[in-house]
């Protein structure tokens, strides 16, 4: 921890003194620090300053969107999505009246902008999750496609997605990490394309199959498995 301590210290003051040269102000009161880390034992936080205050350490965080834990289980910001679309769900339960209320097409499409892109958003990053923690958000699509296309509870899942034309999460995600990787293959200088596991973490993987891969990885692996199907 003294080591991550001084490199991450020297890291700080760079940028501070970058920031001093070029005309920019780092707010230390707004400033956070999050340790990811897996151990259940106890163990130090690391403690860095800007300009002789010391940043609070936090247990998760949330940066462009996306809540980020000290453990990148990503639970709260599944939590807090589901919250959302809850919420965004009563736009349909509205619209969707028998007597005056809004056709499939409508319902749908309004499903697709205001709660489906919410939960596109940031996939590839919180996709790393269990798939127990991500079956958590199979609700909120499965509620909202019965309200779209007015089945019963009763009705089952693989029915509601061939009359409404919608894929189900996980596989929605596959598709939009997938797509990701192509749009950053595309572009030279892309920090993506330039990842990629040493042998020993590759054994570790392969010795350890309930721990999830990386972003890259999976994406290797889906496009491995798509081209062995066709």
């Amino acid at each position: 921890m003294h080591l991550i301590e001084r490199q991450l210290q020297n890291a700080v003051n760079n940028l501070v003194a970058w920031c001093d040269n070029n005309g920019h102000a780092i707010s230390p009161e707004k400033s956070r620090c999050v340790h990811f880390c897996r151990k259940r034992n106890l163990h130090l936080d690391p403690v860095i300053y800007i300009r002789d205050f010391a940043i609070p350490v936090v247990n998760d965080i949330r940066f462009l969107g996306v809540i980020f834990d000290r453990k990148l289980a990503f639970i709260p910001h599944v939590l807090h999505l589901r919250k959302k679309c809850e919420r965004s769900l009563n736009i349909l339960k509205v619209l969707s009246k028998t007597s005056w209320g809004a056709d499939r097409t409508s319902l749908l499409r309004i499903y697709q902008a205001v709660i489906l892109t919410r939960i596109d958003y940031g996939c590839m990053v919180y996709g790393s999750a269990r798939p127990t923690v991500l079956r958590r958000l199979d609700t909120i699509h499965h509620s909202a496609l019965r309200i779209c296309t007015g089945a019963f509870r009763t009705s089952p899942v693989e029915s509601l997605y061939n009359i409404s034309h919608q894929l189900p999460l996980d596989s929605r995600r596959q598709k939009i990490s997938a797509l990701y990787s192509f749009r950053a293959q595309s572009v030279r200088n892309h920090p993506i394309n330039r990842l990629s596991l040493p042998a020993g973490l590759r054994r570790l993987y392969a010795a350890r199959p309930s721990h999830i891969l990386p972003l890259c990885e999976r994406t290797k692996m889906l496009l491995h498995d798509f081209r062995s199907v066709i």
